[in-house]
């Protein structure tokens, strides 16, 4: 299930709807981002998400389907805030459901991988020195490329 949404989540209750009445789920791994309050050694005052309504959500569909080809899963959960966050606010909850660990383990940590590179957000962060778009992280295509030699190899 993939949510895009303004308003915060709930992780205990979140969790408890996906596993209601499934006995098939053996295991759960869970990421949750939240806003930092620094960048470098700047204050962060807030972070603001911007996303193309529609376009998001489809790409985040992708990859779920992505997620759900590569391993064995019950079920998958990714929400992804936009708006005006403060430091300290939850972003982003990806949850993912499967008969034994590994597979929710590993699809987890593709989703959140492939969620940094791949998933169209854009962020700003406000500073007492203004704000500035949040650019991409050398160490986060390095993490999610790892995923695409899985597969090539």
């Amino acid at each position: 299930m993939i949510r895009v949404q303004g308003e915060d989540f709930d992780i205990g209750v979140e969790i408890a709807r996906m596993t209601e009445g499934n006995t098939e789920i053996g295991a759960l791994a869970s990421f949750v981002g939240l806003v930092r309050d620094y960048a470098g050694d700047e204050a962060i005052t807030s972070m603001t998400l911007e996303h193309y309504p529609g376009m998001t959500e489809k790409q985040l569909e992708r990859l779920e389907a992505e997620a759900r080809k590569r391993w064995d899963l019950q079920d998958v959960l990714i929400i992804h805030r936009y708006g005006k966050l403060m430091p300290g606010d939850r972003i982003v909850l990806v949850v993912t459901a499967s008969p034994h660990r590994g597979a929710s383990l590993e699809s987890c940590q593709f989703l959140i991988d492939w969620l940094k590179t791949n998933a169209p957000f854009w962020k700003l962060e406000d500073m007492d020195s203004g704000a500035k778009w949040v650019e991409s992280r050398q160490e986060d295509f390095v993490a999610a490329d790892r995923w695409v030699r899985v597969t090539d190899g």
